[in-house]
């Protein structure tokens, strides 16, 4: 990795522009800059404030044996999704695939930012609330109607077979989404630019090292470097996302 980039935003452009199949993988410093506290982490918004151990707010078998637990808190995470937009970067990103200069997202946040900001190929490894569905005959809704249904009742349940209803999110105990379709767009890929995720949960930590390109990092802080070893890296940027990607996008404008 060159420690002499001149300017890393103008060469991310170029790298954008040449590419072929770009690839994004973004953790929770993009919900971060979007204003959306960290709530899922032991320093995180349910632990702070209302001091309830984040684990056991995901965990299936709480769920299961008391929905209505889960539910408390997750209206509370849906107010605040109420009051937050898209950030700058969710919207380039979703910019750069209207342009077909990106191939596709891979999301470790379940907030659905990245859909809302207009990206479609979007892959939500740990789940989101963009959808919910019965957990006894499967039947899906969408957001509007998902999050209507979550303030107008205690528990949400099915108004086809009383089930319990569920958000799309994965929770402890649960497998992981689209594991093999975010290793395949991995794979394609020839850049593969991570932004807001330090690296540190697998199996998403694992995919950028699936890439044969260039490897991008774009996040504020240390990064593990246990999945991703430092000489894969060909750009490390440890800068506020929305401000540097700003500059890219300029960047690619002038190009």
């Amino acid at each position: 990795m060159s420690d002499t980039i001149y300017d890393p935003a103008a060469t991310l452009a170029r790298l954008v522009a040449e590419s072929g199949r770009t690839v994004l993988l973004s953790g929770a410093g993009m919900s971060t800059s979007a204003g959306i506290p960290d709530f899922r982490g032991p320093d995180g918004i349910y632990k702070r404030q209302m001091n309830v151990d984040p684990e056991r707010i995901f965990d299936i078998d709480w769920f299961n044996r008391d929905p209505s637990f889960f539910y408390d808190f997750h209206r509370e995470f849906l107010s605040t999704l109420k009051t937050v937009e898209p950030s700058f970067a969710h919207s380039f990103f979703a910019r750069l695939e209207d342009q077909n200069l990106l191939s596709g997202v891979i999301t470790q946040n379940i907030d659905s930012l990245h859909q809302k900001a207009g990206s479609k190929n979007v892959l939500e490894i740990h789940g989101g609330v963009w959808k919910s569905f019965c957990t006894q005959c499967g039947k899906w809704w969408g957001f509007d109607d998902s999050v209507s249904m979550a303030f107008d009742q205690k528990v949400p349940r099915c108004d086809s077979c009383d089930g319990v209803i569920k958000p799309d999110i994965v929770f402890f105990g649960e497998m992981v989404k689209h594991l093999e379709e975010c290793r395949k767009l991995a794979r394609g890929a020839d850049l593969f630019i991570v932004a807001g995720s330090s690296l540190t949960v697998s199996p998403a930590a694992m995919l950028p090292a699936l890439s044969s390109g260039k490897i991008v990092v774009v996040t504020m802080g240390e990064i593990s470097s246990g999945y991703l070893p430092e000489h894969r890296i060909d750009l490390r940027v440890d800068r506020d996302l929305d401000d540097f990607f700003r500059e890219v996008d300029g960047h690619i404008r002038s190009l």
